[in-house]
């Protein structure tokens, strides 16, 4: 039903997208170059018929990047916030794209001016147009209508988040007019919603047709009467859904394979135990880590030269961390502390001012340079450029029992620099904030958020205020 309301919206969202680039872009043509540059001799631009048939290049260039961003989504989904950015980010990467078709065409003489003034004016009418539609959706919604009215069965903490959601997002257009529950008292409510009986009344409330939706939110010790609760709400012929109360233990976006004809759903989606993208990665990182150690041999050779001349002791320290699979490996890195036999290492964390600590090596701890050595852990197999941090044999021991999800890390290679790190949870930092940051890149993991990662490192993520 909504899906179906959607597919009328998003029909009128590409017709209303396309009169928007069309007006930008007459718009900025006729700024240019009837106001602009009325009594300027046109010598070396292209004629006015060349730019409207460039437009015909443009306008499904937009069109298509507009549906890759995400802006044809229901608006009971998509917050202000994220669809502005989304035409940002769309007609960003439209320009990007139509800047690539003018160079392939060989096309020159196209007015910059007139091109920065149509990306200005694309992304302010398609801000202003989905603005119009939101306060029309939502004027129409206060009037009663495209309301959806739901029905909740099963009183879980499921049902609790869902009606939350719906509190919080009136511009969603849903109403939910009670609870089913056999184990909570009827008349108990909850943030206005009220239970209105036992489960078995839906026989008295479905003939009613009063409902556009209901909605199955039992909690997981009723579950046995799931299949009896699908069958007798299709037979009413009302829309019905079901929204899991194992939210605690499998993600929002499972990841669901189809064994022929038996689902199967994976309680952690790891895009890196794809064979494909594995070979990716540890192709990227071989090629990265072996220009890293050209680029950065001059200052490893620096750093190991003050090393020695510091007290004389070794250049490399190597450390037990546990890498992919629980397996440990020995980490490298510049020794920045006074060598100390296996007891005193395993003593615990650095803290502020620790004695321990030598000259050289708070500069080189602060600014991350004691990691370039890893690039040869990359290079053997036993790291990544990017992955979540590895931790020492007997805080993995530690925080397993602690942080649900911890060893969920231990599913990918460790990195270098990873998402938590570049967040600035790196050092004496939450250990909770770090994790769930680890457990994000690992369920998010591509390309594209690798070079993100490796990016971001470059300007924000050497400097180290938490190292001690």
């Amino acid at each position: 039903m909504i899906k179906d309301n959607q597919r009328v919206l998003n029909r009128i969202h590409v017709l209303m997208d396309a009169v928007m680039i069309v007006t930008a872009y007459l718009a900025a043509w006729v700024i240019k170059f009837k106001i602009l540059d009325n009594n300027t001799p046109m010598v070396g631009v292209l004629p006015k018929e060349d730019y409207f048939q460039l437009l015909s290049i443009i306008l499904p260039i937009y069109l298509v990047i507009f549906y890759r961003c995400g802006m044809y989504m229901a608006k009971r989904q998509a917050t202000t916030i994220r669809e502005i950015f989304n035409i940002i980010r769309g007609c960003s990467f439209g320009l990007l794209l139509f800047a690539a078709a003018l160079y392939v065409l060989k096309i020159t003489d196209i007015s910059r001016t007139m091109i920065g003034m149509f990306f200005g004016f694309s992304i302010g009418l398609e801000i202003l147009s989905r603005l119009m539609i939101r306060a029309i959706l939502r004027s129409i919604r206060r009037k009663g209508y495209n309301v959806k009215y739901v029905l909740l069965v099963g009183y879980s903490r499921a049902a609790e988040t869902y009606i939350r959601r719906i509190d919080e997002n009136p511009q969603w257009g849903y109403v939910v007019r009670g609870i089913l529950d056999d184990h909570i008292p009827a008349g108990t409510v909850y943030k206005g919603v009220k239970v209105l009986g036992k489960i078995d009344n839906i026989h008295i409330i479905l003939p009613e047709n009063k409902l556009d939706e209901i909605a199955i939110t039992l909690a997981l010790k009723d579950y046995e009467r799931l299949e009896e609760l699908v069958t007798i709400c299709e037979k009413s012929g009302v829309h019905t859904k079901f929204i899991p109360d194992y939210n605690s233990v499998i993600p929002t976006k499972p990841y669901i394979e189809e064994l022929s004809g038996l689902a199967v759903v994976n309680i952690r989606y790891v895009p890196l135990s794809n064979t494909w993208n594995m070979f990716v990665k540890r192709l990227a990182d071989i090629i990265g880590s072996l220009l890293c150690i050209i680029f950065f041999s001059p200052i490893m050779l620096i750093s190991a030269i003050m090393i020695k001349c510091c007290d004389g002791g070794k250049v490399i320290f190597c450390q037990e961390r546990v890498g992919r699979h629980n397996k440990t490996f020995k980490m490298y890195k510049f020794r920045t502390m006074r060598e100390q036999t296996e007891d005193e290492e395993k003593a615990g964390w650095t803290v502020k001012g620790d004695p321990r600590v030598t000259g050289i090596g708070k500069f080189l701890r602060s600014t991350s340079l004691d990691e370039i050595p890893q690039m040869f852990n990359v290079l053997k197999g036993d790291m990544s450029l990017v992955g979540p941090r590895p931790e020492r044999p007997q805080f993995v021991e530690k925080y397993k029992e602690e942080i649900p999800g911890y060893m969920i890390k231990h599913q990918v290679r460790p990195g270098i620099t990873g998402w938590a790190q570049i967040n600035g949870f790196r050092g004496n930092t939450s250990i909770r904030k770090r994790i769930d940051h680890d457990l994000y890149y690992i369920e998010n993991w591509t390309v594209g958020f690798d070079i993100k990662i490796a990016f971001l490192t470059v300007f924000k993520g050497f400097i180290n205020k938490n190292a001690y």
